[in-house]
């Protein structure tokens, strides 16, 4: 019997019918159309660092994605371009699904190129970057992603999606509004050859490095600074350190109208309440700073065995001996509480395997 409490940073999860793990793409398409082919449930499973899988398990077969290859190559110049001698100041870097994504982060700024650097630290697979559009201070896969390569299981063919395919938006993508139809065997990333970083975008980022917005810094230090923010936060993954033992950042912020944002100002009662311009009239709100002054603070909920994060409220961990059950409690109160303070329904991030909020 597989826990996928074993598979999870959650470090929770029953047990699976059926485990089977794929070291290649033709491992990996042939596990998912024999369990299709006999109409089982399947759960394709990466590094578990964005799911919460029911205590009762999976009933069907989970895929485990286990696949490696890691190529960097030129981009070809534009058709028409002058001079195909003249180097291209672009690098694609092709990673099959199963890569550790920061070994992908670490290894694409150990050649000098920009594009990934500011997404250090995050746990997880290389194949659940495009699912998601994994993104943090400032910079989403979707910004650099060139193709993704998928199995169809509906018409059962392997086939490459540009980027103007895969529907991208905020932490939102084709292949996770899909109900698992496409899944990811390979995905390309199209990154800048230079040292220095793409523009910095995000205010504590910026901090951090001691430059003003919109500068730009090595892309060695930008790595090197967002993993000490994350570290700070208990989002980089640390055996000694419980606050770890989570899925990241379990809400999404909150995109807000004109109205909802001012019913949130009104209640802050001249508080400031700290925004960003999503377009159309449109604001995103913290998470994090919606829960904080929901009554939810740092370390909520200890001593049980699920709490939030005593480093960042936006975390919810599994303190020990926590179950699913104990997880999604902590989870619906303050759901439930930031609706109550605020008027508005916070949305989990991480993909909920047999249960509900």
């Amino acid at each position: 019997m597989t826990l996928l409490a074993d598979y999870t940073t959650l470090g929770l999860g029953g047990p699976a019918d059926t485990f089977v793990a794929a070291t290649s793409e033709a491992e990996l398409v042939s596990a998912v159309r024999a369990a299709d082919a006999s109409a089982v449930p399947v759960l394709v499973l990466g590094g578990g660092s964005n799911l919460v899988v029911a205590d009762a398990g999976f009933p069907g077969t989970v895929v485990h994605v286990a696949s490696r290859g890691m190529n960097f190559t030129r981009a070809a110049l534009a058709p028409g371009s002058p001079g195909e001698e003249i180097a291209s100041p672009l690098v694609d870097v092709t990673v099959a699904a199963g890569e550790d994504w920061d070994a992908v982060v670490a290894a694409s700024v150990a050649e000098g190129l920009a594009g990934l650097e500011c997404l250090s630290g995050i746990p997880g697979r290389a194949g659940a970057t495009p699912v998601q559009n994994v993104g943090a201070y400032g910079q989403e896969v979707a910004e650099v992603i060139t193709g993704v390569r998928v199995y169809d299981r509906a018409d059962g063919q392997l086939l490459t999606l540009p980027n103007d395919r895969c529907r991208f938006s905020y932490r939102n993508s084709l292949f996770k509004a899909s109900d698992g139809r496409y899944v990811v065997t390979e995905v390309t990333f199209r990154l800048y050859a230079e040292p220095l970083s793409r523009p910095v975008k995000y205010a504590e980022l910026a901090s951090e490095l001691g430059v003003e917005l919109g500068e730009r810094a090595s892309v060695s230090e930008v790595r090197s600074a967002v993993l000490k923010i994350r570290a700070r936060k208990g989002m980089v993954l640390d055996a000694g350190d419980p606050d770890t033992r989570s899925a990241g950042s379990f809400f999404t912020n909150p995109v807000l109208d004109a109205g909802q944002f001012a019913r949130v100002e009104s209640v802050a009662g001249g508080v400031r309440v700290p925004r960003f311009d999503a377009g159309d009239g449109l604001v995103k709100v913290p998470a994090a700073w919606l829960i904080e002054h929901a009554g939810f603070a740092k370390g909520y909920g200890a001593p049980g065995r699920a709490r939030v994060s005593a480093k960042h409220t936006l975390a919810l961990v599994n303190a020990g001996d926590a179950t699913t059950a104990d997880l999604l409690s902590l989870a619906r109160e303050i759901v439930g509480g930031v609706r109550s303070v605020f008027g508005v329904t916070l949305t989990p991030e991480p993909i909920l395997i047999g249960v509900t909020l």
